[in-house]
Order: C-alpha cells, then structure tokens, then sequence
C-alpha cells in the first residue's frame, strides 16, 4: 500500500466524526483519566496475509486478530472483559497495553461492521432512553465476532472461550457462548471515546466500549463474576483473539 493511500485510509478510519443525528456519549468528565493519544498507526506487513499494527496481529485468510493482554481478576464483581490498564482495571477480567484505535483499525481492514444495536439512545445529553439504535441484519450479522483467551504453559498454547471463565452468579454456571458484538463506539470532541476511556470490551453494556456482550443480564452490573476456578493467576500473560463468529458446539 502506497503511503499516500495508508495515510488516507488511516485518517478515515481513525477521524472520521460519528453521524449528525447520534446524540452524544458521556463527556470525558464522567470517565476515568484519558489513556495516552494514540498516534496514526502504522501497518506492517508479517509475510502474505498477516499484518501488524502495534501490538495487533491481523490475519486477512482467517480474519482473525490477536494482541497481548495480561489477567487482571481472579474474583469479584466483573463490568467489563478487557480494558486498557489506564481504564476501569478495578472491574475487568483482562488489562492490555493495546490501543482501541488499533484494534478498530484491524476490525475494520477485516471487513467486521460495527453495529450500534446494544447502544441505548440519548434523550438530551447525559440522559440514557430505553430506546436503541435500530440496524439492519445485514450490519448486525458482520458484527458478530467471537472472543477467545490463548495460554501458553510448560511450551502448550491452550485457547478457550472467554464465557469459560466468567461466571453468571445467579445460576452459578459459566455464561453461555455467544457472539460478542462490534460495536466501534463513538467520537466526543473529535477522539475516539474508547480510546479515551480505555473500555475496550464490555459485559455491562456501555456506549463508550468498543464491543460489548449481547447475552442476557448485560444491563445488570451485579451479576457477572470471575470464575476463579479456572482462570491462572493474577498477571499471567495471555494471547486474546477475536474471530468471525461460528456457532459453537
């Protein structure tokens, strides 16, 4: 790719402002301090279908992305499945150095499609509705991605579901599988607000994550916890990947 037309690309899909009529997400007042700003990233081509931006692997023959993550919980109430370390590290499963701008850049190069769905509407700045972005299937089936966890022990890389090692309270079981959604969150002031914020992904649904979980009691902040059974210790370092979504046995 030559670097006028990366350069272009790049712009588009970092500064592109959201649509007119999309009222807007909570100011950065309302959130925790701003992760660093992210520079333009830079795509460097691994060999014929893989790709890096940052710390972000992209594979285009298995639209598959990778990037390093580290545990963060082993108990405990969880909002949210992975988050930047400058972000809500106190509720997470997961903590990354990662970029959510790099990470939307590599969904969008692989054709994923953002889909507002689970985005309550505004009804006047900082006043949430019950109402929600309507979209079509079309956009809301390129959503759907998964979200697997990759260990590596003793020289053996094990991938497992992440719902493996989240714990629904109520019922005491693991959650289900399920697709997560892409959602690409929002511009505020002309940043990107995951960035800004660190939500990168969230099981309590939020406008500012860049993907949250569609499954039920995602609008319930009490009910979701680590699985501390099967999750390795604190700061064990893992692969996290995102993948088109399949149904899974």
């Amino acid at each position: 790719m030559k670097n006028s037309i990366k350069s272009a690309l790049l712009s588009f899909l970092i500064l592109a402002p959201i649509h007119a009529e999309e009222p807007k997400p909570e100011t950065p007042a309302e959130t925790p301090a701003e992760t660093p700003a992210a520079a333009a990233p830079n795509i460097e081509k691994i060999d014929e279908n893989r790709f890096k931006i940052g710390d972000v692997t992209l594979d285009k023959s298995t639209r598959e992305i990778r990037f390093p993550a580290v545990v963060n919980l082993r108990e405990g109430i969880l909002e949210y499945l992975i988050v930047h370390q400058n972000g809500k590290i106190h509720e997470s499963l997961f903590r990354t150095d990662t970029s959510a701008t790099n990470l939307n850049v590599a969904l969008t190069l692989l054709r994923f499609k953002p889909s507002k769905e689970l985005y309550r509407l505004w009804k006047e700045p900082g006043v949430i509705s019950d109402k929600f972005f309507e979209e079509p299937e079309e956009t809301r089936l390129a959503a759907r991605i998964t979200i697997d966890v990759e260990v590596t022990k003793d020289g053996e890389t094990k991938r497992y579901p992440v719902s493996e090692w989240i714990r629904h309270a109520p019922t005491a079981k693991a959650m289900a599988p399920t697709f997560w959604v892409y959602g690409g969150s929002e511009f505020y002031d002309g940043k990107f607000v995951p960035e800004s914020t660190g939500d990168i992904a969230a099981i309590f649904v939020t406008n500012s994550s860049l993907i949250n979980y569609p499954g039920s009691d995602n609008f319930n902040d009490e009910v979701w916890t680590a699985l501390s059974e099967r999750i390795p210790e604190l700061e064990t370092k893992v692969t996290l990947v995102i993948a088109p979504y399949k149904e899974r046995p």
